[in-house]
């Protein structure tokens, strides 16, 4: 059965000067003959067409004037036929042609990411530029921005598709020597296959080991707010975002529970968490709000311990703290010169939530903070968390790997591990093992 040609809005759906309205699939071109005058025999591919739209089978009913573009297959988005039409992107102007396009034979609305799958499926992108693509569709960052850019481009592909190639190679000369067991495996090919696991099992691990920074800058870093009751996080979070985003008040315990509020510094997503005072819980709501706080301290990639400089000192934190922490003295305002200096030795940065002191050199300090744990990973890193999941089960695989057991085992080892750098990218297939088999081997000679 032939598949049917998809059409959807690839703009945001509401009043715009223009909107978007893409069409994909063995009869996208049906679309300009249904609904323009245009002469599909003189039409030309990549050509931009002004063009009045009119209502199927109904000439005398303009529904606007618009741009029409062909992109003929393979040369396109999807890998197949595509037409595009730019129009005005009122809801009445929206709401006709689509329900036009609708009335096309073997034309139906696509499925949410369906232009991207026939894309992946006609081999025009492969699955981490597929995200790469949904991750620059969500970025809210410029760093977001360029680490999607880098992905869609094929860094991710190319590092791990080289790494499934070396052993599909391997995968090859062992069922080779299954179907011919009166053939012995050359000691020479034994040590190149071991010694390209090895130096495999070295390149993952040194991948996996970098930071999860990748991950971080897609979800956002986490930013923990921690520290004495009334010592001014609530007031000091309102101050960040110059609103009232949380509750402030002079009742010790009014914080309850962890509060987010989402920030861009220096171009990198920063989720700023408030959480409730830590002291003894005088009831059970505030000791859950307590045992959360800490908890997000635990899991944080940054905390700011935040104390009343006027009455406190950074001693009054746990020392287990100390690793990722920035101490903020907050109410700096009512400081003495002494007092203010004495903090300055301590590494305390001095702040007011009132005033706003400090706040700039407070961001600087967390953007560094941040692009120091960039600087320990490669530009190929690990984006998704099913990518380090997959990377994970290559590698058990890899180090089970050895000559010492029947040759079946072993090679099952190198295709469970092929298969799950697959997963990754999303080659999966018996045809490329048996390519490389007949490519390899005079088999049959």
């Amino acid at each position: 059965m032939t598949q049917k040609t998809i059409y959807a809005l690839s703009t945001v759906y509401g009043k715009s000067g223009v909107a978007v309205i893409r069409i994909s699939g063995n009869d996208a071109i049906n679309a300009i003959k249904e609904l323009t005058n245009l002469n599909l025999k003189t039409l030309k591919p990549r050509y931009a067409y002004v063009t009045q739209i009119h209502a199927v089978n109904v000439l005398e009913q303009p529904l606007d004037n618009a741009l029409v573009l062909y992109f003929k297959a393979p040369h396109s988005f999807t890998g197949e036929d595509i037409v595009e039409i730019q129009c005005h992107g009122s809801r009445a102007v929206l709401s006709s042609v689509i329900e036009n396009l609708s009335k096309i034979k073997n034309f139906r609305l696509a499925e949410p990411g369906e232009f991207s799958k026939r894309a992946f499926y006609n081999k025009k992108m492969d699955l981490t530029e597929a995200e790469g693509l949904a991750d620059l569709i969500d970025a809210e960052t410029e760093e977001q921005q360029k680490q999607a850019l880098r992905q869609m481009s094929g860094n991710l592909k190319n590092l791990y598709s080289s790494w499934r190639e070396q052993l599909l190679e391997i995968y090859a000369y062992l069922e080779a020597y299954i179907d011919f067991p009166e053939e012995d495996i050359p000691q020479s090919i034994i040590e190149k296959n071991l010694n390209t696991v090895f130096k495999l099992c070295e390149s993952i691990k040194k991948h996996l080991s970098s930071s999860n920074f990748g991950e971080r800058l897609r979800e956002g870093f986490r930013v923990v707010l921690t520290g004495p009751t009334n010592a001014g996080k609530s007031s000091l979070i309102n101050a960040v975002v110059s609103r009232q985003a949380v509750i402030v008040s002079d009742t010790p315990g009014t914080t309850r529970d962890a509060i987010d509020i989402h920030l861009n510094i220096s171009g990198y997503p920063v989720v700023l968490t408030d959480t409730a005072g830590l002291r003894k819980a005088s009831d059970s709501v505030e000791k859950q709000g307590i045992e959360i706080a800490r908890r997000k301290a635990d899991e944080a990639d940054l905390i700011l311990a935040v104390f009343d400089a006027s009455k406190d000192t950074p001693e009054i934190f746990e020392k287990r703290l100390k690793n990722k922490t920035i101490y903020l003295a907050n109410k700096a305002d009512t400081l003495t010169p002494n007092a203010r200096q004495k903090f300055e030795k301590q590494n305390c940065l001095l702040i007011s939530a009132k005033t706003k002191e400090g706040l700039p050199r407070l961001f600087e300090k967390i953007a560094e903070h941040i692009k120091s744990t960039a600087s320990s990973s490669s530009t190929d890193i690990i984006t998704h968390a099913r990518y380090r999941e997959s990377l994970n089960e290559c590698l058990e695989n890899l180090e089970r790997f050895n000559f010492d057991k029947q040759i079946e085992l072993s090679a099952e080892d190198i295709r469970l591990a092929a298969r799950a750098l697959g997963k990754i990218t999303g080659q999966i297939e018996i045809n490329e093992i048996l390519d490389k088999i007949f490519g390899s081997f005079c088999i049959g000679k």
